[in-house]
């Protein structure tokens, strides 16, 4: 090994890549931000208005927020399928057209997902606080919040390639539990 090569190896690796970090950076500070803005004016609230009408379209609110942003960081894995099934190989505009429009959707993977995640833990806080009941909405919506737990994590192991494919099978196990929450 020349000395070159033993540098290198003692570099510490970064868990994300000097690319991403500035959209990423930026997605983590606007979701902080938000949520302790949010989540300050929920603790103010009074319990007659938490409890009231009025309350209910708050936090349903905060859920069509996060529905809207998962459904652009879902749009990267439909796209990564559809390019791998050769629709439109036929059509080169099509293909030049789906391949640009990967490359968006991956480039604001993360950061909207880092959003997301902010509006869902908004939503979550606002809906025990409003009372949690058993229902099947709500269980439907607590199970898509635990099989999330593991998203994000195995999203940083993806930078390093440790994963092992855990990334993609949690976020699907979540993407069909989200969709159960948000359409049934």
């Amino acid at each position: 090994m020349n000395t070159q090569q033993k540098e290198d190896g003692r570099k510490k690796k970064v868990w994300i890549p000097k690319k991403e970090r500035l959209g990423i950076s930026v997605a983590v500070v606007i979701a902080v931000l938000l949520g302790f803005w949010q989540l300050k004016g929920l603790l103010q609230l009074s319990s007659a208005a938490i409890h009231s009408k009025q309350f209910e379209h708050t936090f349903k609110d905060f859920g069509s927020y996060a529905r809207i942003a998962l459904f652009f960081v879902l749009a990267y894995y439909v796209l990564v399928f559809v390019i791998r099934q050769r629709i439109g190989d036929s059509v080169v505009y099509l293909k030049k057209g789906l391949a640009l429009l990967l490359r968006f959707a991956r480039r604001w993977h993360t950061p909207m997902a880092i959003i997301a995640i902010a509006f869902i833990i908004l939503h979550s806080v606002a809906v025990f606080m409003h009372g949690f009941k058993f229902d099947f909405n709500n269980i439907s919506g607590l199970l898509a919040l635990l099989v999330l737990l593991p998203v994000p994590v195995s999203g940083l192991f993806r930078y390093q390639r440790l994963d092992r494919k855990w990334h993609l099978r949690s976020g699907l196990a979540f993407a069909v539990l989200f969709l159960i929450h948000a359409f049934l």
